[in-house]
Formats: C-alpha cells, sequence, structure tokens
C-alpha cells in the first residue's frame, strides 16, 4: 500500500471548525481570515488548509509542526514581560504566499513542492505541559499563519490560561473581525506584520488585501489586546521615505503608544534583492519617531543600531530597559514606570 501523502494526512489531523456558516447548496463560508472564502464540497480555501466535506468546514486540529521555547523578545514583544520565555508552537499552511517569507517550509507546504514539513501529533493539555516545563509565562501561535488555525489556537490557549499562562498570536493581520472577538476571550497579545502602505503591491507580494490588514490594527486595538506591528523593511520595494512615512503614519493614528518595530530583510526564498543595510533602519526609526510613534525599534542586525533595540522613558527619555538583540541586558521599569520620573511606559509588565 503506498505511504499516506501529506495531504491526505492533515486531512485526516482536522475537525469541524467554529469560524465559518453553512450556506446553500453545500456551500461553506470561512470567517477565520479576510479572504473569506466560500468552499464548496470537496474543496479547500486559500490556505489550504481548511476545507469543506459534507457542507461543513473541517479545520487543522491535533498536532504541530514547530514547537520550541524561545524568548519573548523574538517574537517580537518589546513591551511584554521583558526577558520571559515563552513556548511558541505553530502548524502548516498560510493564507498569503509571500515571495520573501523566512518560513515558507512549513507556510507554503501544500503551495511549493520543495517545502518540507514534520507533523507531530500532540493535544492541548502536551503543550501546555511543555509550556510549564520550559518555564513559560506565554504560549505563541507562529511560524504558520495562526489565523488559519484559530480553533486549534483556542483548545490550546484555554488549557494555557486555565494554568495562569499568558497568549499571544503572531501574524499577518489579515484577519475579520469575527476571528479577533472569537480570540479575544482566550488571548491579549498580537504582533501584525505590516508589509507595505500600497494596496496594489500588497496584493502582488501577498495574495492578500492591506485594507484587511489596518483594519485589524484597528480592530485589535479597540478591542483591547496589547498590539506591537513588525514591518519587515525590503531595500527597492517598501523602503522609500514615502512610504516608511504613511505606515508610520497610520499606526501613530491608531495609537503613538503602539510600539512600531521595522526589522532587516535577509534574502530568502522567491525575492532576490540584497539585505537591507543598518542606515536604512535608521532612517525608517527617525520616520517613525517625528510621525509621532513613541516607541520604535530597529531589528534584526543586534548591536549595528545603538539605542535602536532599547526602550526609552517618553516622559524623560531615560534608557529603561537595555537589548542586544532578543536579550534583555537591563530592565530599570519599576511597576511599569520609569524608576527616574515615574511615568507609566506603556505594556504588560507583570
Amino acid at each position: 500500500m503506498p505511504p499516506e501523502s501529506l495531504e491526505a494526512h492533515l486531512r485526516r489531523l482536522s475537525r469541524e471548525g467554529e469560524l465559518y456558516e453553512r450556506q446553500g447548496d453545500g456551500l461553506a463560508r470561512c470567517h477565520a481570515c479576510g479572504h473569506e472564502c466560500l468552499i464548496a464540497e470537496g474543496k479547500a480555501g486559500a490556505c489550504r488548509m481548511r476545507f469543506n466535506r459534507g457542507g461543513k468546514l473541517f479545520v487543522p486540529w491535533g498536532y504541530v509542526s514547530g514547537l520550541r521555547a524561545d524568548p519573548i523578545e523574538k517574537k517580537p514583544f518589546f513591551h511584554v514581560l521583558p526577558g520571559a520565555a515563552t513556548l511558541s508552537f505553530g502548524m502548516l499552511g498560510c493564507n498569503f504566499s509571500c515571495k520573501f517569507c523566512q518560513n515558507w517550509l512549513t507556510s507554503q507546504v501544500l503551495r511549493d513542492p520543495q517545502a518540507e514539513a514534520v507533523v507531530r501529533e500532540c493535544t492541548p493539555s502536551a503543550i501546555v505541559d511543555q509550556a510549564l516545563a520550559a518555564q513559560a509565562q506565554v504560549v505563541v501561535s507562529t511560524y504558520n499563519e495562526p489565523l488559519i488555525t484559530s480553533e486549534w489556537a483556542a483548545a490550546i490557549f484555554d488549557e494555557a490560561r486555565a494554568r495562569g499562562l499568558r497568549c499571544a498570536y503572531v501574524s499577518n493581520g489579515h484577519a475579520t473581525r469575527k476571528v479577533l472577538e472569537y480570540l479575544r476571550p482566550r488571548m491579549s497579545l498580537y504582533k501584525v506584520d505590516l508589509k507595505c502602505f500600497d494596496h496594489a503591491k500588497y496584493r502582488d507580494m501577498t495574495g492578500g488585501a492591506m485594507r484587511h490588514v489596518l483594519r485589524s490594527i484597528e480592530g485589535l486595538k479597540a478591542l483591547g489586546y496589547w498590539v506591537e506591528v513588525v514591518t519587515l523593511v525590503i531595500p527597492g520595494w517598501n523602503d522609500s521615505d514615502a512610504e516608511l512615512r504613511a505606515m508610520a503614519a497610520f499606526v501613530a493614528g491608531v495609537s503613538k503608544d503602539i510600539p512600531w518595530h521595522v526589522t532587516a530583510y535577509h534574502q530568502d526564498y522567491r525575492l532576490g534583492e540584497r539585505d537591507t543595510p543598518a542606515e536604512t533602519l535608521r532612517r525608517a526609526a527617525e520616520i517613525g519617531r517625528a510621525e509621532g510613534l513613541r516607541f520604535v525599534y530597529a531589528g534584526n542586525i543586534p548591536g549595528r543600531l545603538e539605542g535602536l533595540e532599547d526602550t526609552l522613558c517618553p516622559s524623560c527619555g531615560a534608557r529603561v530597559i537595555e537589548r542586544r538583540g532578543f536579550t534583555v541586558l537591563a530592565d530599570r521599569l519599576q511597576d511599569g514606570k520609569c524608576p527616574g520620573c515615574s511615568a507609566a511606559v506603556p505594556g504588560v509588565w507583570s
């Protein structure tokens, strides 16, 4: 008997989802992401992972492809529990097809024949057990796009919260209001990628729509999530002053307290642009601050951007958290306040 294909194996590791509506003629409307695919019997949505069987939407369940403990700064969250360990888990698939994907071996697994993946069957309680064994304070859905596996994440997060852990998404933000409301009782931390600020470029590079990402950032803030935004700065693609200024102005318009991370691109997958120079990130950070953002960070080239990995007091400018890469060198906050002037620094500190 021939070995089971990965796609067949993943179809077996599934159960009926919650983020959908049954339609007439056996159709199912998915609400897990902004595509809101209308899926016919025997077909899958844009993510290739959520599929219609008998008029019901089946979703990934009961496995991980990646599972690792690492510092929260790697997500990156810079205003959440500095130095805390996280347990990161991921499944397979994505609702985007980014040409610069750093996790393409798992995210593009049913699109690209060169992508490879390992599937490890498990339970939510086993994942939380591992988080506690690693002394993690946060459980994070990441590596692939977590929106398309939200029901599985919800089951893990319910277990994690019951055992005293915080929960987070590292996501492209191509969400719907329904999925953000579905997740909110279970999690409070959300990192969003804002990839550029041009509708046509967004569609061409990712297959998604920028408007859904912008609405998500606004919706996340309105729903009370702690939000941090990351832009991978790619030379010649999204690094013009005008585009960086537009992104920074949008984020500042939602809240000047949202941390904005501008990070260096390294050549990967199908995009051959040169690596991002340190000077470009410094320019991006200056633009972010000029647009009113109070916390702008530069990353992916540790030690080459003095001061741009650190958190400064928004009132007196004192250096309250010092970092190098994913390592916290000093944390001087006292109950979330500057030790010098006692001004509050927005974030999740305890």
